[in-house]
C-alpha cells in the first residue's frame, strides 16, 4: 500500500497556514524517527518554533486534527521517549536562547532548547565563576534544558547536587488547548495575567490537582519518593502538602506527556573553589559498589563508575593513549572530593584512601589534581553509552535496561543478583553509572534481530524489573519510562497509584495527544523496535566493513549472527549525539555551521538506517535521492571515527555510497577536476608557468568555475614537474649532521628512487605525496632535512599516489587500483616506518588501504604509515634534533588537521610543537573548512566559511602578529591564506627545517 502524501494530512497543511517553520520531508523524518532508543516511529512532520506562539499554534493545529505530539531537545533519550507518530517539535533549533541570569536571586531564565554544557559556560563566565548550573549528565553538551526537566535529568554530580527537579524553580508550559501556564512552588497560574482563557484553565487544572493530591494522599506518601533516583512515574508527592504544592517539580520528569515545556526559571548553586579527582580500582563493579557507603561519609561531589569494558573498546577504537592514569583493577569508581582550598581537599583523598584500603577491597587508588587529567578520565566515563555499544570484542550491547536505580546502600546486592540473572539468560552487561545514587547504565548485550533476541529481551526485563523492585528501587534513575519501561510500571506500583497517573495526565491533556506510549497506556515494551524488519540483503561494497569479531561469532552460533556489513555499518549509530556537541573535539563541522540535524553525523546515519530499511531493491537504495541530500555536507573530515563514541565512519560511508550513487552517470563537475586531481598535477606540472599565468589573469574565474570550482578562492600556483626533486637533491646535499655517533651516518638515497631499488638498511621511507610535489615540494626538501638532521637514513618515494581525491569524491574503483599499486611499492620486506608528509595521505594509506585493498601485504604497508607530525612526535625526548635555521617561534596555532587528528592521534600536532620547543600553543580544534575537494566547490563554498567561523578564524584573529600557524595539512594552508592573507601557514618541517635558508622557507603562494 502507497503511503499518502504528507500534503493529504491535514495538520501539515494547518501549520504551513499559520506560518510555522515545518518540513514534512521523507529525508527529515528519517532524521527525527529516532533519538538514542532502541525504538523508531517515523513522524508525520518536524517543527522548529521561533517563538511561544509557533508553538501555541502548533499545538492547537495538531489539538484540532487530533495530531500526537512529541517535544524534542537534542534527541539523546535512551527510553524512546523522544520519537512519536504524530508531529515532532524540535526546540533546540531556534528556542536556544539564555534570556536572563540573575546572580542576586541565584537564578537562570531560559528557553528549552538551552545546550546544558552552553548553560552552564554562560552562567559561570557571567557571574566570575562563583556560580554554576549543577545538572550535567554524559549528555550535558548536546541535552537541552528541555530534555532535563522532561525525564528529570541527574547527572554525574547528583550525590551532591540531585535531580533536575531540585533546581527547577518555575516552568512556562503550553498546554493542548492553547492556554499558557506558568508552574510554580506553590501551584499554577497563567503566564500573563491579563490571558483571561488561561487564567480560567489555570483555575480548573489547580482545582483538579488538589483534589487528585487529597485522594491519593496515603499512596503517595508510601510509595514515591522513596529513593533519591525514583524517576519511574509521575512526581506526584510534590503535590503533597508537606511539599507546598510545588507544581513545577511534579512537572518534571512527566516526559513531555502534560504540556510543552517553553520556558524556565532554574536554580544555580555556588560553584566549589577547588577539586579534585580520586581514581579507584576495584577488581569487579560489586566490590566497588560495597565501598560506596564509605565514600559517601566524605560528602563526594560525584561518586561515578564503569567496567573494563569500556576501557578496553576505548583504547582499541582510539589508541593505548587514549585513556592513562587509571590505577590497577577491572573496574573503576570516580570520586570528585571539593572544598575551599586546595590543601583540605587533598587531605580529605589522602584520609578516604587510607579508609577504603583498611575495608580490603580497593586494589589501587590514586588521586588527579591536574585539571587536563581529571577532564580525560571523565571523557572516558561520560563516553560510556557510545563506547559500550560496539565493543572491542565485537560484541553490541543495547539499552532497554540500562536505568535502574536502587538506594545506595542496596547497590553492591542488587548487582550481584543481576549479574547472575544475566548469566542465565547468556547475555552480558556492560556496567557504568552513577554509583553513588544507586543508578546503574547497563548495557546489554540484547539480540534484537531476530524473533527469538527479542523474547528473551522481553523476558529478560520483565525479571530485571522484578529484582529491582525487590530490592527496593526504581526502574527509571534518570532517563525515564519512555517506550522502554511503561509498560513495566504495574510491577513497580499498585493499582491506586497507576489510577492517580492517568488521571494526572488526563487533566493536563484529555486527547491523549502529547507523547502517546510513554507513562500511561503503553505499547509494548519490544513495539516499534528499529532493528526489527531490517531486510536482510547483501550490500556489495568496495570498502571491507565486516566487523570485528564477526567470523568467530558465525562459527560459534552456527549460522551469520550478524547482518550484511554495510547495514551493520550505518546502523552503528546509536543515536548519543555526541556529534551534535558545539566544542570537544572536531566532529561534526557541518552541524556546528549549519545547527541543522540533517548535518550532523547522527541526522546522515538515520537516513542512511533508513534507506537500507525502506529501499524495495539494493540498486534502488544506492539511487536514494535522500541519503545524497544527507551526505552533500559531510566534509569527508574522518572527525567522526575518533569522536563518535560508536566509531561511526561517515567519511568512510559518504565515499562507498557516492560510487554507488554516481555509478553510470554524470558526476559533479569537482569530481573530475578535484577527484582527478594527481592526473591534472602531472601534466599541469609540464606547463606550470603558463598555467599559473593563465590563472592570474581574468580567465582563472571562468576556468574554475568550468570545473565546479568557486571563484571566490584563489587557486593554488602550481609547481614545476621537477621541482620536488630539486628540492630533495638539495636536501641530500646540504642536510647537516647531528654529530651523534651512528654505526649508519645518515643517508638520502637518489631523489625518486623506487624503494625497491634502495639500499638495505635505510631508517625510513620519506613518502613524498601528489599534494607536496603539485603545490608545495619546499616541504619535502625541508621534511628531508628534518629527518637526515635527526640522524635518520632517507630514502624519498614518490612513484605511486594514495588515491585520497578518487576515495573522497567515491571514485572507488580508481582507488583500489591506485593503493593496490601503492601497496605493492612500498611492501619492500621492511619494517621501515613510511613518513608521509601531507597528513591527509598518510590516514588514507594508513586506514583506507586496508579497507579497500584488504590484503596481509595493505596491512602490511599500513601498519609502517605515519604522518611526519607523528613521526616527529615519537621522537620526544629521545632524539638529538637539528638546530632549525630560522628562530622556532615561541608562540604558535594549530590548526587541528582532520585526518590526522581521527588517524593518528588528537594530540599529534601539539606533540610534534613540543619537539620543536614552541612554548606557547593554541588549537583550533575543528575542521578548516576546506576538507580536500569541500572548500573548492562552488555550491559549498559558503558552508565552507561559516565552519572556518567556528573555530580557525577566531584563532587567527586573537593571535598575536608574531605567533606562528601549523597547518600540516594543504587544505588548511589553503583556508588560513584565505581567511588571512596576513597569516602564513607553516608545516611542521618548516618550523624544524635545518637550513638552508636562514629566514626560513618562502610559501610557494597563489595565483
Amino acid at each position: 500500500m502507497t503511503a499518502a502524501p504528507v500534503t493529504a494530512y491535514p495538520v501539515i497543511s494547518r501549520l504551513r497556514g499559520s506560518g510555522v517553520e515545518v518540513d514534512a520531508s521523507e529525508r527529515r523524518t528519517s532524521e527525527y524517527a529516532y533519538d538514542a532508543s532502541n525504538y523508531r516511529v517515523r513522524p508525520l512532520a518536524v517543527v522548529f518554533p521561533r517563538t511561544v506562539d509557533d508553538v501555541v499554534a502548533t499545538v492547537r493545529a495538531c489539538a484540532d486534527t487530533r495530531t500526537p505530539v512529541v517535544s524534542r531537545g537534542g534527541g539523546t533519550s535512551m527510553a524512546g521517549n523522544a520519537v512519536g507518530s504524530g508531529v515532532v517539535v524540535d526546540f533546540s533549533r531556534h528556542m536556544n536562547r539564555i534570556l536572563e541570569i540573575d546572580p542576586g536571586a541565584g537564578t537562570v531564565a531560559v528557553e528549552p532548547g538551552v545546550v546544558l554544557a552552553t548553560l552552564t559556560r554562560e552562567v559561570e563566565a557571567a557571574t566570575g565563576q562563583r556560580l554554576t548550573f549543577a545538572p550535567d549528565p554524559s549528555s550535558k553538551n548536546r541535552a537541552t534544558v528541555g530534555g532535563a526537566i522532561g525525564n528529570d535529568a541527574c547527572g554525574n554530580h547528583s550525590v551532591r547536587y540531585g535531580r533536575t527537579s531540585d533546581h527547577t524553580v518555575e516552568i512556562d508550559v503550553v498546554t493542548t488547548d492553547g492556554a499558557r501556564l506558568t508552574a510554580t512552588a506553590t501551584g499554577l497560574c497563567a503566564t500573563d495575567p491579563d490571558d483571561r482563557a488561561s487564567v480560567l484553565r489555570a483555575d480548573e487544572l489547580s482545582g483538579e490537582l488538589r483534589a487528585l493530591a487529597r485522594e491519593y494522599l496515603a499512596a503517595f506518601r508510601l510509595e514515591l519518593g522513596r529513593i533519591p533516583r525514583q524517576v519511574s512515574g509521575y512526581h506526584l508527592q510534590n503535590l503533597l502538602p508537606e511539599k507546598g504544592f510545588h507544581v513545577a517539580r511534579a512537572l518534571v520528569g512527566s516526559e513531555g506527556t502534560c504540556a510543552l515545556v517553553v520556558g524556565a526559571r532554574m536554580r544555580l548553586v555556588p560553584k566549589p573553589a577547588s577539586a579534585l579527582l580520586v581514581c579507584l580500582g576495584y577488581d569487579t563493579v560489586v566490590d566497588a559498589a560495597r565501598d560506596v557507603t564509605t565514600i559517601l561519609e566524605f560528602s563526594p561531589a560525584a561518586v561515578e563508575g564503569t567496567d573494563k569494558a569500556i576501557v578496553e573498546t576505548m583504547r582499541w577504537r582510539r589508541g593505548p593513549d587514549s585513556v592513562t592514569g587509571l590505577p590497577e583493577g577491572n573496574a573503576w569508581l570516580f570520586v570528585d572530593l571539593d572544598g575551599d582550598t586546595r590543601e583540605a581537599v587533598a587531605g580529605q583523598a589522602d584520609e578516604l584512601l587510607a579508609r577504603l584500603g583498611g575495608n580490603g577491597r580497593l586494589v589501587e587508588g590514586i588521586a588527579v589534581a591536574d585539571p587536563e587529567g581529571r577532564a580525560n578520565l571523565w571523557r572516558v566515563r561520560e563516553d560510556g553509552a557510545g563506547l559500550s555499544s560496539r565493543l572491542a570484542t565485537g560484541g553490541e550491547s543495547w539499552p532497554g535496561w540500562e536505568d535502574s536505580a536502587v538506594a545506595p546502600e542496596n547497590l553492591a546486592d542488587y548487582l550481584a543478583e543481576l549479574r547472575t540473572l544475566l548469566g542465565e539468560y547468556d547475555l552480558d552487561g556492560v556496567m557504568y553509572g552513577h554509583f553513588g545514587a544507586g543508578c546503574m547504565h547497563i548495557r546489554i548485550t540484547f539480540d534484537l534481530r531476530t524473533e527469538r533476541g527479542r523474547e528473551v529481551y522481553r523476558e529478560f526485563t520483565r525479571d530485571a524489573a522484578r529484582l529491582v523492585v525487590r530490592h527496593g528501587g526504581s526502574l527509571s534513575g534518570e532517563h525515564g519510562d519512555g517506550r522502554a519501561r511503561s509498560a513495566l510500571l504495574p510491577l513497580m506500583y499498585s493499582p491506586e497509584v497507576l489510577e492517580a497517573f492517568a488521571v494526572f495526565r488526563r487533566a493536563w491533556d484529555p486527547e491523549g495527544l502529547l507523547n502517546p506510549g510513554s507513562i500511561v497506556d503503553p505499547a509494548p515494551i519490544d513495539a516499534h523496535l528499529a532493528l526489527e524488519g531490517v531486510p536482510d540483503r547483501q550490500w556489495r561494497t568496495s570498502f571491507d566493513l565486516q566487523p570485528v569479531g564477526a567470523a568467530k561469532t558465525a562459527r560459534e552460533s552456527g549460522r551469520d549472527a550478524q547482518p550484511d556489513p554495510w547495514v551493520h555499518a550505518v546502523q552503528g549509530c546509536i543515536g548519543v549525539g555526541r556529534c551534535r556537541a558545539d566544542g570537544g573535539g572536531v566532529m561534526c563541522p557541518s552541524f556546528r555551521a549549519t545547527r541543522d540535524e540533517k548535518d550532523s553525523t547522527r541526522g546522515r546515519a538515520r537516513v542512511l538506517q533508513d534507506m537500507v530499511r525502506g529501499a524495495a531493491t539494493v540498486a534502488e537504495g544506492w539511487r536514494s535521492q535522500d541519503a545524497r541530500e544527507a551526505l552533500d555536507l559531510c566534509l569527508s573530515c574522518k572527525a567522526c571515527a575518533t569522536d563518535c563514541p560508536a566509531g561511526v565512519d561517515m567519511a568512510t560511508y559518504k565515499s562507498e555510497f557516492f560510487d554507488h550513487y554516481y555509478a553510470h552517470r554524470i558526476r559533479p563537475r569537482s569530481h573530475y577536476s578535484l577527484g582527478w586531481l594527481p592526473r591534472w598535477l602531472g601534466i599541469a606540472g609540464r606547463i606550470a608557468p603558463l598555467v599559473n599565468a593563465v590563472l592570474a589573469t581574468p580567465l582563472g574565474g571562468p576556468a574554475a568555475r568550468l570545473g565546479g570550482l568557486t571563484s571566490h578562492r584563489a587557486l593554488p600556483r602550481f609547481a614545476r614537474s621537477g621541482q620536488w626533486r630539486r628540492e630533495v637533491d638539495d636536501a641530500a646535499r646540504s642536510a647537516p649532521r647531528t654529530g651523534v655517533p651512528s654505526q649508519r651516518p645518515g643517508v638520502l638515497a637518489p631523489a625518486g628512487a623506487h624503494v625497491a631499488d634502495a639500499p638495505g638498511g635505510l631508517d625510513v621511507v620519506l613518502f613524498v605525496d601528489t599534494f607536496t610535489r603539485g603545490f608545495r615540494p619546499e616541504v619535502a626538501g625541508a621534511a628531508a632535512r628534518v629527518l637526515a638532521g635527526a640522524g635518520d637514513a632517507v630514502e624519498c618515494s614518490a612513484d605511486v599516489c594514495c588515491g585520497l581525491t578518487w576515495i573522497s569524491t567515491g571514485q572507488l574503483r580508481t582507488a583500489k587500483k591506485l593503493l593496490t599499486r601503492a601497496a605493492a611499492a612500498l611492501d619492500d620486506g621492511s619494517e621501515r616506518p613510511i613518513v608521509v608528509v601531507e597528513p591527509s595521505c598518510a590516514a588514507a594509506l594508513r586506514k583506507d588501504l586496508p579497507e579497500l585493498v584488504p590484503t596481509e601485504q595493505a596491512r602490511r604497508v599500513a601498519r609502517r604509515v605515519t604522518s611526519f607530525a607523528a613521526y616527529v612526535a615519537s621522537w620526544a625526548g629521545e632524539r638529538h634534533v637539528a638546530p632549525p635555521a630560522a628562530p622556532v617561534p615561541r608562540r604558535a596555532v594549530v590548526q587541528t588537521h582532520c585526518h590526522e587528528y581521527s588517524v593518528f592521534g588528537p594530540a599529534t600536532q601539539r606533540r610534534a610543537l613540543a619537539v620543536a620547543g614552541v612554548a606557547e600553543v593554541s588549537e583550533a580544534n575543528g575542521c578548516c573548512g576546506v576538507a580536500g575537494n569541500f572548500g573548492f566547490e562552488a555550491e559549498h563554498y559558503d558552508v565552507s566559511m561559516l565552519v572556518a567561523e567556528t573555530s580557525l578564524a577566531p584563532a587567527l584573529r586573537a593571535a598575536a602578529p608574531d605567533t606562528a600557524v601549523l597547518t600540516d595539512g594543504f587544505s588548511c594552508a589553503m583556508q588560513v591564506g584565505h581567511v588571512d592573507p596576513g597569516a602564513r601557514g607553516l608545516h611542521i618541517a618548516q618550523i624544524l627545517d635545518p637550513g638552508p635558508a636562514a629566514t626560513g622557507p618562502q610559501p610557494s603562494g597563489t595565483a
